[in-house]
């Protein structure tokens, strides 16, 4: 059954012949049994086989016993061998990951070293059908992503080449049964008996009650990987289609999308775009993002709130303004500068304004783009900044003052530029002037021979 089960696998996965395949093989009956399949085979494709095993170093002798076992088994079947010992517990200490996530961390990072050093086309791992039931369970369970909820994946990119998994399709007792059969005695870990694991209460608990329902359930499980999949690609190429469409801005790590236009797709490519922006504006998708995040985006999104901030792992900051809603991480493209302005002349922000500072002799109605008063109301130098918590200004033409955040909420002002917009202030720190936006009452009727101060924007970037 074995064999049949590997040769149908590279068959229909069209692995080629000559491909050289690394072999995870930890000694326990799956991967021996992988192994062991793999070299039954080899001449019949022409087939390279590495066996790579990792001593995670948690269990003393015992674990280092596992690493001789395989080295030996190799070196009795002219199978080349890769052993490394890893001090996982240090990696532990240093990242704080949990024992479970930092092992494999560890495990991939030397399957990926081996491939490399190999050119190797493929890593064969030893997973079959009961690790795929718990794996889809703990994650229907836990929460996870369309795609987490298909479970292990038979093909998927990696190192040089792709992960393969060939006995999906296989129980557990079926590799116990040809490791016997081929006399074969693995390695057992204490480990997998143990109910402080999330994934042996699942093993233990749940699979014997679905497996006494239905035999085969661990095929009907795989069908359900597969399709879930296939669905999922096409869904995938449809959303990547559909968020063309609805982005307003990108730059690195930081995505502008137009609400309007992405709540009027199907909710599944609404998801799936929250998805694929998570996944641009993220490097590598942090253990704390949850489906639950994008559903709760969703959800604000179509509550007809016009102004709200979401807080995801990582400093990543989900931000509505009006008809926008911006991905960014904490302050990640603000530009923060305060520069004086001590006598005439052109001054440059570092986020894209120009202003020119002139005296002039006569006062003149000037539009939005320019402030004028007299240079006896002010104290100089005059400054150009960023606002500033508790921003106040007295407007032009009113008693008392407001606000600035208030007056870019009455402005409409997107979110995304209220803490870069220039403000203009003299060395009292008294507001001026907030270019194209509002007017101090410092712009006033003045004398005629009045000494006047003109400041004019003469070109940004928003």
């Amino acid at each position: 059954m074995v064999i049949n089960q590997l040769n149908d696998f590279i068959k229909q996965n069209r692995i080629p012949s000559k491909s050289c395949i690394v072999i995870g093989v930890s000694g326990g009956p799956d991967s021996m049994a992988l192994a062991h399949a793999f070299s039954s085979v080899r001449e019949e494709y022409d087939f390279s086989l590495v066996v790579a095993h990792v001593d995670h170093m948690f269990r003393g002798q015992e674990s280092l016993d596992d690493l001789e076992y395989v080295r030996n088994w190799c070196l009795l079947n002219n199978v080349v061998f890769e052993g490394e010992r890893l001090n996982v517990n240090q990696f532990i200490e240093e990242t704080g990951l949990s024992s479970q996530q930092a092992a494999r961390d560890c495990r991939y990072q030397f399957f990926d070293k081996i491939m490399t050093k190999y050119h190797a086309n493929y890593l064969a791992l030893g997973h079959h059908g009961e690790d795929q039931i718990e794996t889809i369970l703990m994650r229907l369970v836990r929460g996870s992503s369309t795609v987490g909820y298909a479970g292990i994946r038979e093909r998927r990119p990696f190192s040089t080449g792709e992960i393969i998994r060939p006995f999906l399709e296989l129980r557990k007792h079926d590799l116990i049964s040809y490791c016997q059969d081929h006399q074969i005695t693995p390695r057992q870990d204490p480990s997998n008996a143990k109910n402080v694991y999330t994934r042996n209460r699942f093993r233990h608990q749940v699979l014997p009650f679905i497996f006494e329902e239905n035999p085969i359930a661990h095929k009907r499980f795989q069908t359900f990987s597969r399709q879930l999949l296939e669905d999922e690609h096409y869904l995938m190429e449809l959303s990547v289609e559909a968020l063309n469409t609805v982005i307003k801005n990108k730059q690195k790590q930081a995505v502008t999308i137009d609400i309007e236009l992405l709540l009027k797709m199907p909710i599944s490519l609404q998801r799936r775009c929250i998805q694929l922006i998570l996944e641009y504006v993220y490097l590598h998708i942090p253990n704390g993002l949850t489906q639950g995040h994008i559903n709760s985006i969703l959800t604000l999104l179509k509550d007809g709130k016009t102004a709200w901030e979401q807080h995801l792992p990582e400093g990543l900051i989900v931000t509505r303004s009006y008809d926008e809603c911006s991905f960014a991480f904490t302050d990640v493209n603000v530009k923060y500068y305060t520069i004086s302005i001590q006598e005439p002349g052109i001054y440059e922000t570092p986020n894209g304004f120009t202003f020119k500072i002139e005296y002039i002799s006569e006062y003149h109605d000037s539009k939005n783009d320019m402030f004028i008063c007299s240079v006896k109301d002010v104290s100089f130098p005059l400054i150009v900044r960023n606002r500033k918590n508790g921003d106040r200004m007295s407007l032009k033409g009113m008693n008392g003052s407001k606000k600035i955040k208030d007056i870019f909420i009455d402005e409409k002002m997107k979110l995304s530029l209220r803490n870069e917009w220039p403000i203009i202030t003299d060395s009292q720190d008294q507001i001026l002037w907030i270019p194209f936006v509002k007017k101090s009452a410092f712009e006033r009727n003045f004398s005629v021979e009045e000494p006047l101060i003109a400041i004019q924007v003469v070109s940004k970037s928003f």
